[in-house]
């Protein structure tokens, strides 16, 4: 089939462009980028007023199969992700049973080339059951799909098991992705430790759990030379360590959330709104001015949203026994856009290495650019769309967002995966 996509801005930084031209796609491919390009068969779409980049990645979310399917699964969050913007996400290991052998990849895969409306990729537990005390059956899992490992949802509890892990990743060249969190640090905190936890009268979560666990793994990356990347960051120590990291020249990266980007501890009122109660907290209003300059000058690599869907009876409750996440795939783009493009904080290239380039790079995927001999993996933007978060537009099974009500501008209109529309015109393709 022959697809041409007209009088689109494109751009690609890693292709240097930046204009008004066509894309044609024959079986999936990018066969020519051009001006004035036309087609006797197959389909035109004129995208006047639209800008298309490559397509986007969101590489820490939450689909929830197999075990808890009444938050998610992977039906409704690859449409979720593909209505955010998203032509491929990584998902994290912590479902029940855990992603902790090659049975539970090759499962995760196959589900999700059967009712998937993106590309899913398989993040693999560093641990058994992720509970720090036995290694993971990591090879196999590399040899069924892998294509990174981390106990996302807690931290790996001793250098000594985090050497051994980071001793294997290193082998099949595949990043360990840290979620930092000393647990003799955190114990049952709720939110962070300082004013804002004294005036809530809630458990205090100190910064220092978080960054006590980055200087350690940045210290095992060192010994061990693997590749280590830094989830959901959220203190600007925790950016700064990771930025002496860099200029070590280690290989080390790390993403950060919107919510760590937007929102602050000020935030959580005496409404003790369960939506903003998030692992890693909201931070002060110093760290969100600190990660955003690292957005600025690169010091962060990647914008992940770390997706994490709950059902309605796990936030409806107090403010300690709720669980810690919210819902982020189909606001992620959109706030991005209003708050730091639209704003002009940062322009659409440097969003489009954080949210397209980087995230495969860290995840070792093949680089989708937008010329002849690339995959067509694309994300169509609407930038002057305007809209208001609802429950009601979610695809998602989760409504938990903080930012329901919130007034946004620039929205995914289009998204094709292998050159087939998985969302046009804003609507999943069914």
């Amino acid at each position: 089939m022959a697809l041409l996509l007209k009088n689109a801005r494109v751009i690609d930084p890693a292709c240097k462009l930046d204009a008004v031209c066509d894309i044609l796609i024959r079986h999936g491919e990018i066969v020519e980028v051009g001006k004035g390009l036309s087609i006797e068969k197959g389909i035109t779409r004129d995208l006047t007023g639209k800008i298309v980049v490559p397509g986007l990645v969101d590489m820490h979310v939450h689909l929830r199969e197999p075990g808890q399917e009444q938050k998610e699964d992977i039906a409704s969050g690859s449409r979720a992700a593909a209505h955010g913007g998203f032509s491929a996400v990584c998902c994290m290991p912590n479902t029940k049973p855990i992603i902790d052998n090659a049975a539970q990849v090759r499962f995760v895969t196959e589900r999700a080339d059967e009712v998937g409306k993106c590309r899913v990729y398989v993040a693999g537990a560093c641990t058994q059951g992720l509970k720090s005390e036995t290694l993971s059956e990591m090879g196999d899992m590399v040899a069924h799909g892998a294509v990174a490992f981390t106990d996302d949802g807690c931290g790996i509890h001793t250098a000594g098991m985090m050497r051994l892990v980071m001793d294997y990743a290193s082998m099949f060249d595949k990043a360990v992705m840290s979620h930092c969190q000393d647990e003799s640090l955190v114990g049952a905190g709720q939110v962070n430790e300082g004013v804002v936890s004294t005036r809530l009268g809630m458990l205090g979560w100190p910064a220092a759990g978080e960054e006590i666990q980055i200087a350690r793994d940045i210290a095992i990356s060192r010994l061990t030379g693997c590749p280590l990347h830094i989830q959901h960051i959220s203190t600007l120590r925790g950016l700064d360590l990771v930025r002496a990291a860099k200029a070590e020249g280690l290989p080390v990266t790390c993403e950060v959330t919107p919510h760590h980007l937007i929102l602050t501890e000020d935030d959580i009122g005496d409404d003790y709104n369960t939506y903003l109660k998030v692992n890693p907290p909201l931070r002060t209003a110093e760290d969100v001015a600190g990660l955003i300059q690292g957005v600025v000058d690169g010091s962060i690599d990647c914008i992940a949203s770390d997706h994490a869907p709950h059902a309605a009876w796990e936030k409806d409750c107090e403010f300690e026994v709720a669980w810690f996440g919210m819902t982020g795939l189909e606001t992620m783009l959109s706030l991005i856009l209003t708050k730091f493009v639209d704003t002009n904080i940062i322009d659409y290239a440097r969003m489009v290495e954080m949210m397209a380039i980087n995230p495969r790079k860290v995840l070792r995927l093949e680089q989708v650019k937008i010329e002849a001999g690339n995959i067509a993996d694309l994300t169509v933007i609407d930038p002057e769309a305007t809209w208001t978060v609802t429950k009601e537009d979610f695809y998602s099974k989760a409504v938990n967002s903080a930012f329901l009500g919130a007034e946004l501008k620039g929205r995914a209109n289009d998204v094709y995966v292998g050159g087939f529309a998985t969302m046009e015109e804003g609507v999943i393709v069914e």
